[in-house]
């Protein structure tokens, strides 16, 4: 394992923990809403901190884009560290056990290392660019399902913003019966992590923040799969849109989905 996933495995696993105590318990939490359907809770909080605190140790001259504090020294930074400390947080408080810890490093615009940690099920995926993917010790491949009609789709529908949800529900409408099946666990950097494990053939949302994309994103393209925006091209972190899925089930998404894709 390279030394810089070490030190993420490490954030990942201890911030695992964290979750873990706190899903013993799931009534003495606090809750806050954030906006509409967009909770946070001091697990979150402790999570984050928890991660940043094994990274800065590690690393202190790295910037730092997590969901809950922010960016700290990202744009001056080589390198940076994109991190969700807890995705699917709405998951979590209803125990329902579809979560992830997700922490990816960039250097300059390249995602060079991601870890999706699933405490709920204590398994570990990780990506070194160009070392491939795996899930605890086991290299990770994207499956060999070559039509989009026996394949088997996962998505998110919009929770907090409902600006596309027109655009949506048409892409969701016309999709469906051209897929062995959709699916909707709730947590994006999850479902990405499964396309690269292969219990998926491919995924597509909108509106998702670069910490929702980045592990997942690196796993995909280290499991032999193809990961873009809506149009096929490189800026999902930017766009917050993104396609993935193995080589044959990618492009024939992008296909499907290009009516409902701006110009």
């Amino acid at each position: 394992m390279h030394p810089t996933l070490g030190i993420a495995v490490k954030a990942a696993r201890r911030a695992g923990a964290i979750i873990n105590r706190a899903a013993r318990d799931l009534e003495g939490l606090t809750i806050t809403r954030k906006r509409h359907a967009d909770f946070v809770t001091e697990v979150d909080n402790a999570a984050e901190q928890a991660i940043i605190d094994v990274l800065q140790r590690a690393y202190p001259n790295h910037g730092i884009l997590a969901e809950e504090s922010g960016a700290q020294g990202a744009a001056r930074a080589d390198h940076t560290w994109i991190i969700d400390p807890l995705d699917g947080t709405t998951n979590f408080i209803h125990g329902f056990p579809q979560y992830a810890v997700s922490i990816a490093l960039r250097h300059k615009d390249v995602l060079e290392q991601a870890v999706i940690y699933d405490p709920a099920r204590n398994e570990l995926f990780t990506a070194t660019r160009g070392r491939g993917a795996f899930l605890d010790d086991k290299r990770l491949r994207v499956t060999q399902r070559s039509q989009l009609r026996d394949a088997l789709i996962a998505t998110g529908f919009p929770f907090r913003e409902f600006q596309h949800i027109d655009t949506y529900l048409a892409m969701f409408r016309d999709l469906l019966p051209k897929v062995a099946g959709i699916r909707r666990p709730g947590a994006a950097a999850l479902d990405l992590a499964w396309v690269a494990a292969g219990r998926l053939d491919g995924f597509w949302e909108m509106g998702l923040a670069p910490w929702d994309m980045a592990g997942g994103a690196l796993l995909i393209q280290e499991a032999g799969g193809l990961v873009g925006d809506l149009k096929g091209e490189a800026g999902y972190l930017d766009s917050g849109n993104i396609v993935g899925g193995n080589p044959k089930i990618f492009v024939q998404l992008l296909r499907a989905l290009e009516p409902y894709v701006p110009a």
